[in-house]
């Protein structure tokens, strides 16, 4: 290269005398002529073939000609032009000499064809959709920088020497640097404005800053402010590449399963101990799976943690010790340390942009783990099978959406700590040894002896983790419980039984919480460093034991301010990946802990689609330690109607579900042809209007959706809701009656269209005049679905003779099938109920109707149209309980596809204005608007209490306090003079400064525990507050809450107040006081730094109350969007038998996505804006670290180095300590909204106190069982209509009312009213003479008794569900078990009464949960008793036991019954007949039959008269 410049008469490339050993430096001729224009092109003509390549492989859509791309092209032409322009000049000038400016002429040449190749590239990456070039913007960049040096030499030539020699080429310089930096400013701008860029300088600093950050500070942020997600952040894009990588995955692992269990013999079975060890290993496998399956869709992304490496290396390359050596010189030129200065400045500089990059990376990975395992988690919740299912509950599965993909989350962003901490700790001990020698060895030991102690603590705390976390399971799957049951606990007055319950679980909870921070503690302690990835102190242990070490091995060792301040440089770079580990290797075990229970849930066993077959029929007899029926073997024709009964636990329910495919088939088969449909025992209703619970996702076909409406009986029923069909139903339909939940989910089977229809006792619930109108106009041989195949169970024996076939189901086997007529000749089991119980149900002019059966000829000419066969034996599994069904049968069902009554309706699709707010019924949770109130924190310190607070503070003051007394001490150790070539009192010296590390590390541990404990005082206030609050809510409040709202408060918001804020609180607070210690050195080094110092804490806290505006409303609309995935995922789990019949996955799947997308959308732009705030503030950071150099450069001759060096070390940590301050506040002020909206619903209504001590009850109140209503009017919510209107009713003790009416009339209003459910509007209600509305409500609950019509049991023992005070013994509670003829069923469970219930009662069937609440009342046995319809899901024959029971055992109490069956109410004391909120009619029931009014014709349409 020498001789290349020598040609062209330039100096050599390099001369120190000329750059360095000199006053004036000045880079040669030659250096600024080749390698500073070369520079930047050898970096673009590498990097374009692999910059070109990655946007042929991920390139998008072309993007349109703009105004700033077609600026760039523009610039870039007339930039090579200028090149070209100086190559032609010199050629044409110079042709004489040209051999002497072959570098003038090389270098315009390359500097244009690189120009013409970034041209190039703008307009490659414009085709591939590319929007901004971090490629380009650094060669921009990299071109402007490398200008600099030759700008500044030819505008000294111009001034000394004038342009006049050279003009051309000063001309053409001046205006190339001038378009570089236009080019370089307009690379900071993406084309288009994309809502994510690359370009992070570019995206963040000024994108964010112009629309986002400037936007909320100006105006609270809305939904409609953020942007898009782009595609590869979807869900969709996510969840289907890892779906497919998961199921390949399980898939091995299903194989190694099968193969360890083929080698068990057949027959023989693994010891328990085997079993455990195996299913430990599965949980185990299924977490390496999940981990294995996200490390290669994620992985790459990982490596960006290189990027961090790099930053964390130019860190340790930091030329303090240069600037300490200036300092020592007293001939060295300023420039050097002006030099030194501007060198910290830029590495700074540079460490914050690799650190931010790679945050800004690994929290956009981070955001697509977590969307990728809740869309996973929501895929298995769909095809989960029944018994994996009952292992899982709501309350677990929203735990590992919340909380679980949380911890993942974490992982991501900091799992590069685990492999780079050692990287980093090896470099800084490899610089300590070349600086100290083998003393630095004393450190390595130290660092060797933490490690085994912080394993030891890292395994416990993942023991402890995974106990908080079990425990958080059992907490959030009690509440999901609690609000899907609150109306029975109101009923019962149980809410103190499972609040008590609740509390049990978080003090548990909280326990394994507070033992794991305690370890933690110790763990930081070790490391003598803050619980945060930056330490915010010097390692006094380390550097005590290399100090001492050094200083002891040889009296010639001494400790100068290079060595020392160095040393700490090198030792507080040391401390960050030491302080790093505890917290990465914590990070890491919750997720492995975490990744367990993902791959448990995710590898439980799925329905297998061969549950139900789609080929043909084939004849199968299976017999397997039952008796083999064979004799069966039946045919059913399309359109034909099949009825099965049997008595309550039969099996019925089963026998459908194996023919959805929702159980396990053992052997035999099931085959469907055609779409079904399903209208459950338990109506499953959507959050979402009436409208859209029938239409479930089709079209709306006018003519149709209004014959289904009449058909169903639910036209009535429109004109009492507010706004219609529009209007919006409740969770779990919430604001219909039983009734009409069972008719809205009929409707919307019959609006879909089906081949075959699976009926489960859908008349139970409605009156029995609209029963028949149902079965008339819907189900039976007149009714829309006639020609489809009907599978309908049922309790009511007056629709069996329209049968084309009975199936009677004896426990879990059929006994007899055939037509109704044949059953009646066959004189059996079946003819014998029949004769002695359908009198009363049949309609008589169904019985003069004879049905003819059809006969074998007319099936064996439909033989080709069979739709549905079912053959063989069949186990269907419940837990704990298996029922099943030994069947040697043919069974065909059969439905037409081209069924001519319900095609031929074809109207046009309808479009109609809906007004909005009408029908309304849920609260949407809203997020607050501004920041966060000051009287929040004040609230949540004062739950801590002042008596922690103070030492808090005293312990953070005191612990800063040593910081800055053993650093002030080592300076001055520094400067100590060395007299024959050592230093006096070095074992004093050492030993003091010793002490004030230790008294430092001491204070660290008593600071971390005060917080973490404070924290777990204030948290585990804060959610008894939320709990007591939600119980004492009012049923209204319930009604327009939607659950998820409220889980996610238990969930989420609850688990950010018991980690999240303690752990920012603890970093704030630490990164405070030790920026205070910061300014502090600096100031009383250089006290002309508070020129730079004041102005730079004015800006930051500027900049600071600019970003928190958006950053706080951020977070909320964040945790808004976060509450319907928890009531979407809550209500998929609950119905997902129905969506799987009815073949929806696919749309709730979507549904799905879009709110976890609308999650994303506000969570993204959180972190982005985060990232944004701590660039610009840790810039100013590296501004106190130049100002803190610069003033030292210049004090050079009074300051010490001792004290320059203590000063400018530590400002070399502003940067961090910024940036952590930034997070620290940033992540207080965002999960400081936790608080908030935890604390929303103490501002709730409430209801009226449970207990009163005014008025104190005696023992046995009520007495006598006397019920008064004077004028009572009840409403539901403020501004609706009157659902009972000025009732005055008197009732007498011992008095049996029958409550009858149509669907709507009031009827179980007046339970609401009795129970004080909902108070009154106006008026009384006396019981016993005394007003019910000064009572205390568990007072009053607690003494009178309701069966309900919904049965809701919780999970738990059967014994807690019948008396979770444990009032009653067990004797009673047996006795109150035979009275509800469950005696003979529990005693063959086996463990009897403490038979644990799953959730929802789920292995009961909906019978015998029926008579678990009949049982709850007979042990209560109360002067008043209320049943609301409380038998409609029984058989006849229990229902008339069941009714014999009532009359015997509360002969003389006040019975209040809400009938549908009229015929159980006959021979009551009075009916009262209601209407529209009215009493129409009121008697004895032959009293009222001989008026001939309302009851006459209800008994007259029920063929009791």
């Amino acid at each position: 290269m020498d001789t290349f410049c020598s040609l062209s008469g330039l100096d050599p490339l390099w001369d120190w005398n000329q750059t360095w050993y000199t006053h004036t430096p000045e880079l040669s001729d030659c250096f600024q002529n080749t390698v500073l224009v070369w520079a930047p092109c050898i970096y673009l003509w590498v990097c374009s073939p692999f910059y070109c390549l990655h946007l042929y492989c991920h390139g998008r859509d072309r993007l349109p000609f703009s105004l700033l791309c077609s600026a760039k092209l523009l610039l870039g032409f007339f930039l090579a032009s200028f090149g070209f322009v100086e190559f032609f000049y010199i050629l044409l000038e110079r042709n004489q000499e040209i051999h002497r400016h072959l570098v003038f002429l090389l270098s315009p040449v390359i500097r244009s064809l690189t120009v013409v190749l970034a041209v190039c590239i703008i307009q490659w990456e414009r085709v591939r959709g590319c929007r901004s070039s971090v490629v380009l913007f650094l060669y921009w960049l990299l071109g402007v920088v490398c200008s600099l040096v030759p700008l500044r030499a030819k505008i000294q030539l111009a001034v000394e020497q004038g342009l006049s020699p050279d003009i051309v080429r000063y001309l053409a310089f001046f205006s190339y640097f001038a378009l570089q930096l236009a080019q370089l400013f307009l690379s900071c701008f993406a084309d288009q404005a994309p809502p994510i860029k690359k370009n992070m300088y570019a995206y963040v600093c000024v994108r964010i800053s112009r629309r986002l950050v400037v936007k909320g500070y100006r105006n609270p942020l809305q939904a409609e402010d953020l942007w898009s997600l782009r595609k590869e952040d979807t869900s969709e894009k996510i969840v289907s590449d890892l779906e497919e990588e998961w199921t390949t995955e399980r898939t091995k692992l299903q194989q190694q399963e099968n193969y360890l269990s083929s080698g068990v013999p057949l027959g023989s079975r693994l010891p328990d101990q085997a079993q455990l060890l195996r299913k430990l290993q599965k949980e185990q496998s299924s977490g390496f799976c999940l981990l294995r399956t996200l490390a290669r869709n994620f992985g790459p992304y990982f490596l960006s943690g290189t990027l961090f490496l790099i930053g964390h290396l130019s860190s340790s390359l930091s030329p303090l010790s240069l600037l300490l050596g200036f300092m020592s010189e007293e001939d060295a030129p300023l420039w050097k340390g002006y030099f030194y200065a501007s060198l910290m400045f830029l590495l700074s500089c540079l460490l914050s942009l690799f650190n931010h990059q790679y945050m800004y990376t690994c929290f956009t990975v981070g955001m697509r783990v977590k969307t990728a395992v809740m869309g996973l988690v929501y895929r298995k919740s769909l095809v989960i099978s029944s018994a994996a299912r009952r292992t899982c509950t709501v309350g677990e599965i929203v735990n590992l959406v919340s909380a679980d993909t949380q911890k993942l989350m974490d992982f991501v962003v900091y799992f590069n700590a685990v492999w780079l901490a050692p990287i980093e700790i090896a470099l800084c001990l490899f610089f300590l040894w070349q600086h100290l020698g083998p003393s630095a060895l004393a450190g390595i030991a130290t660092v060797i002896l933490i490690f085994p102690l912080n394993g030891f603590i890292a395994k416990k705390r993942s023991k402890l983790q995974e106990i908080q976390m079990k425990f958080m399971d059992g907490r959030i799957k009690l509440m999901n419980e609690i609000l899907n049951g609150i109306k029975i606990l109101k009923f019962y007055a149980w809410e103190k039984a499972y609040l008590e319950q609740v509390l049990g679980y978080r003090e548990k909870e909280l326990g394994a919480l507070r033992k794991s921070q305690i370890l933690y503690s110790i763990s930081i302690a070790s490391f003598n460093s803050s619980s945060f990835l930056v330490c915010k102190h010097a390692t006094p242990r380390i550097a005590f034991a290399m100090f001492g070490v050094y200083v002891l091995i040889d009296d010639k060792n001494v400790l100068d301010a290079q060595k020392v301040f160095v040393s700490m440089a090198l030792i507080n770079i040391l401390k960050t990946p030491l302080s790093q580990l505890p917290f990465a290797m914590s990070t890491t075990m919750q997720a492995v802990v975490s990744l367990k229970r993902l791959g448990k849930f995710l590898c439980q066993e799925e329905l297998k689609p061969d549950n139900v077959s789609r080929e043909p029929c084939k004849l199968g007899i299976v017999c397997q330690k039952v008796t083999c029926i064979s004799r069966i073997n039946f045919q059913v024709p399309r359109g034909a109607l099949v009825a099965v009964v049997g008595h309550v636990g039969s099996g019925k329910s089963s026998l459908l579900s194996a023919m959805l495919g929702e159980t396990e088939r053992r052997s035999g088969s099931v085959s469907i042809k055609g779409s079904v449909a399903y209208v459950p025992q338990q109506a499953w209703i959507q959050n979402a209007t009436l409208q859209d619970n029938i239409l479930f996702g089709r079209e709306k076909r006018k003519s149709w959706y209004q014959r289904v409406l009449e058909a169903c009986a639910l036209l009535p029923d429109l004109e009492i809701l507010p706004a219609g069909d529009a209007t919006e139903i409740g969770e779990k339909g919430l604001n219909l009656s039983g009734g009409q939940k069972q008719r809205v989910s009929l409707a919307r089977a019959v609006y879909r269209k089906a081949d075959v229809y699976l009926l489960d006792d859908p008349l139970s619930a409605v009156d029995a005049h609209v029963g028949q109108h149902i079965f008339d106009k819907v189900i039976g041989p007149k009714g829309v679905l006639r020609d489809k195949t009907r599978v309908l169970v049922t309790h009511g024996m007056s629709f069996l003779p329209q049968a084309d076939l009975i199936l009677v189901l004896v426990d879990g086997e059929i006994t007899e099938s055939g037509s109704y007529q044949e059953l009646l000749n066959r004189n059996g089991a079946f003819a014998d109920f029949i004769h002695t119980f359908a009198s009363s149900e049949r309609k008589e002019s169904s019985v003069a109707k004879i049905w003819t059966p059809i006969k074998p000829q007319q099936i064996d000419c439909m033989w080709g149209n069979w739709l549905v066969k079912f053959s063989a034996k069949t186990f269907l599994q419940r837990t704990n309980c298996c029922f099943k069904v030994s069947l040697t049968l043919f069974l065909c069902l059969s439905g037409d596809t081209n069924n001519v009554t319900m095609q031929s309706v074809e109207p046009d699709i309808e479009q109609e204005q809906i007004p909005e707010e009408l029908g309304k019924l849920t609260v949407v949770d809203k997020a607050r608007i501004g920041r966060v109130k000051l009287e929040l924190y004040i609230e949540y310190f004062r739950t801590i209490g002042l008596a922690l607070i103070v030492p808090i503070l005293f312990l953070y003051a005191f612990q800063q306090a040593a910081s800055l007394a053993y650093n002030y001490w080592l300076s001055m150790w520094a400067d100590e003079p060395i007299i024959n070539g050592t230093q006096l009192n070095t074992d004093m010296k050492l030993g003091v400064y010793g002490a004030l590390g230790f008294a430092q590390g001491i204070a660290i541990f008593g600071t971390t525990v005060a917080i973490s404990i404070g924290g777990i005082i204030a948290s585990h206030q804060l959610h008894l507050d939320l709990l007591k609050n939600v119980l004492h809510s009012p049923m209204s409040f319930f009604e327009s809450t939607p659950s998820g709202n409220l889980l996610n408060r238990f969930a989420k918001e609850i688990d950010a107040i018991d980690c999240m804020i303690p752990d920012g609180l603890k970093m704030m607070l630490s990164y405070f006081f030790k920026l205070m210690e910061v300014c502090i050195i600096v100031l009383l080094a250089t006290p002309f730094a508070a020129i730079i110092i004041f102005p730079l804490a004015l800006l930051y806290a500027f900049v600071q109350s600019f970003y928190v505006a958006t950053s706080c409303q951020l977070r909320r609309l964040e945790s808004v969007s976060r509450s319907p995935i928890y009531t979407h995922f809550n209500e998929t789990v609950q119905g997902a038998s129905v969506i799987r019949a009815f073949g929806e996955q696919s749309r709730f799947i979507l549904q799905a996505n879009q709110r976890v997308d609308h999650n994303q959308t506000a969570y993204f732009p959180r972190f982005v804006a985060t990232r944004w705030l701590a660039v610009n503030l840790e810039f100013l950071g590296n501004g106190v670290v130049l100002a803190a150099a610069i003033l030292s450069v210049m004090g050079k001759d009074t300051l010490s180095p001792g004290i320059v060096g203590l000063a400018v070390s530590h400002s070399l940590q502003v940067t961090g300590i910024l940036s952590w301050i930034v997070r620290s506040w940033t992540d207080v002020e965002n999960n400081i909204v936790s608080v908030e909206r935890v604390k929303e619903y103490a501002e709730t209504p409430k209801e009226a106190a449970w207990t009163s001590e005014c008025n104190a009850l005696p023992f046995a109140w009520p007495q006598t069982g006397t019920i008064e209503f004077q004028d009572y009017s009840l409403q539901y919510r403020k501004g609706l209509e009157f659902a009972l209107k000025g009732i005055s009713l008197h009732i007498h003790q011992r008095e049996k009312i029958g409550i009858v009416g149509r669907t709507g009339a009031g009827k179980s209003s007046l339970a609401l009213g009795i129970f004080r459910i909902l108070e009154a509007a106006k008026g009384k209600i006396y019981i016993d003479g005394i007003d019910i509305a000064e009572l205390g409500l568990h007072d009053l609950r607690s003494r009178i008794t309701i069966i309900p019509q919904d049965p809701v049991l919780f999970s738990g023992s059967l014994r807690m569900n019948l008396d979770p005070f444990d009032t009653y013994s067990d004797e009673e509670v047996w006795n109150a078990l035979e009275l509800a003829h469950l005696k003979n069923f529990i005693s063959g469970l086996p463990d009897k009464l403490n038979y644990e219930c799953s959730e929802g009662g789920e292995n009961l069937s909906l019978g015998q949960r029926q008579l678990v609440c009949l049982a709850r009342a007979l042990l209560r046995k109360t002067k008043i008793l209320v049943l609301d319809e409380a038998t409609a899901a029984v058989d006849l024959e229990t229902d008339t036991l069941i009714q014999s029971t009532i009359r015997s055992q509360f002969e003389d109490c006040t019975v209040l019954t809400i009938a549908h069956r009229l015929n159980t109410i006959m021979d009551y004391t009075k009916v009262i007949v209601m209407d529209k909120g009215h009493i129409v009619e009121m008697d004895s029931p032959a009293s009222l039959i001989a008026q001939r009014g309302q009851f006459y014709r209800m008994c007259r349409e029920a063929g009791l008269v």
